[in-house]
C-alpha cells in the first residue's frame, strides 16, 4: 500500500512510515506535543494508555480496541443458508478479526437443529495453507496468539461449555506451525470466559436463548460493542432487532461492507469512526474566521 501511495506522488511528507515497538515508537508518538491525533486499532490495554498518556497534550484519539460480536439467529432463518453464513463471520480472517461473529446466539426451540447444521457446514471450513483459494482458516499469528487460544479452549471446556466440534491441538495434517482446530462450544453461558473475552482465533460459542428480548439481553451483555448480524426471514423484524443491539455496526444476513459506512465501536470497543465523511471529520478541525 505504502509503494502504491509513492507511486501517487503525495507531497514529501504527507506520509511517513515509522517502524518500531509500541513502548518505544507508540510512546514517542503519543507524548509528543508536535502530533495532535492518534488513530489506533488494538487492545484494550493500549487504548486505555493512548488516552490516558495522549492527555497530557490533549490529543484527540479515535481508537478500536476489538469487539466479541452477537450474532443473533432468528427462530424464523433458513438454517441451511444462515448457519453457513454464521460460520464465515465467526471464522473470517481465520477468527483473528475484531469484527468476528464469535457469539452465536440461537432459540433454544432449534438448538438442536442448530447443532446438526453447524456439524453439516463445518466441511466447508477447511484448515490449510492461506495461500490456497480453498482454504478457509489459516495459521495463527504467533505461537503467542497459538497458545493463548489453546488456553482459551482449555477454559471453554473447564467451566463446563460442551464441544461440539474442534477442541484442543494441532489439526490432523497439520502438527507443526501455528494451525488450530476450528472450534464450536455448545450450551455456553454468556457469562462464561470465553463468551466474554475476544479470543481472536476461530472460537464461536453458541449461546442459546427464550425469546426475542433475551438475545438482544444477551447481545449486549459484554464490555464490547464493534460489530454484530441479525440472521432471519423476515427483513422489517430483523431491522427491529438490529436496532437495539449497542454496536457500532449492525448486518443483516449476510457479512456486508460499505467503505462509505462508518465503522467503530461502543463501550470498549472504541472511540471515534472511521471511514467515508465521518472517518475523515474525524481528522479535521472547525475554525471561524470572523470580520
Amino acid at each position: 500500500m505504502v509503494e502504491a501511495l509513492h507511486e501517487a506522488d503525495l507531497p514529501k511528507g504527507l506520509l511517513n512510515v515509522v517502524t518500531g515497538r509500541g513502548n518505544v515508537v507508540g510512546a514517542e508518538l503519543v507524548r509528543n506535543p508536535a502530533v495532535a491525533k492518534i488513530s489506533f486499532t488494538g487492545s484494550v490495554g493500549v487504548g486505555k494508555s493512548i488516552m490516558r498518556d495522549g492527555a497530557e497534550t490533549m490529543k484527540r484519539v479515535t481508537l478500536e480496541p476489538g469487539g466479541k460480536s452477537p450474532t443473533i439467529l432468528l427462530d424464523d432463518a433458513v438454517l441451511d443458508q444462515a448457519i453457513p453464513s454464521a460460520l464465515v463471520m465467526a471464522f473470517m480472517n481465520s477468527g483473528q478479526a475484531c469484527a468476528a461473529g464469535t457469539r452465536l446466539l440461537a432459540p433454544k426451540s432449534r438448538f438442536d437443529q442448530v447443532k446438526r447444521a453447524i456439524l453439516n457446514a463445518m466441511p466447508s471450513f477447511p484448515v490449510g495453507d492461506p495461500a490456497d483459494p480453498k482454504t478457509a482458516v489459516g495459521p495463527m499469528v504467533s505461537q503467542k496468539q497459538y497458545d493463548q487460544i489453546q488456553s482459551y479452549i482449555r477454559k471453554g471446556i473447564e467451566q463446563g461449555a460442551e464441544l461440539l466440534v474442534g477442541g484442543e491441538g494441532h489439526p490432523e495434517g497439520f502438527e507443526t506451525g501455528y494451525f488450530v482446530k476450528p472450534t464450536v462450544f455448545v450450551n455456553v453461558k454468556n457469562d462464561m470466559t470465553i463468551a466474554q473475552e475476544e479470543i481472536f482465533g476461530p472460537v464461536l460459542s453458541v449461546i442459546s436463548y427464550d425469546f426475542e428480548e433475551e438475545a438482544i439481553q444477551i447481545a449486549n451483555d459484554s464490555k464490547y460493542g464493534l460489530h454484530a448480524a441479525v440472521l432471519g426471514t423476515d427483513l422489517a423484524r430483523a431491522r427491529r432487532v438490529a436496532t437495539q443491539i449497542r454496536a457500532g455496526r449492525v448486518v443483516i444476513n449476510n457479512m456486508t461492507d460499505d467503505p462509505q459506512a462508518p465503522w467503530g465501536g461502543f463501550k470498549y470497543s472504541g472511540i471515534g469512526r472511521e471511514y467515508g465523511r465521518y472517518g475523515i471529520e474525524a481528522f479535521l478541525k472547525t475554525r471561524a474566521i470572523l470580520e
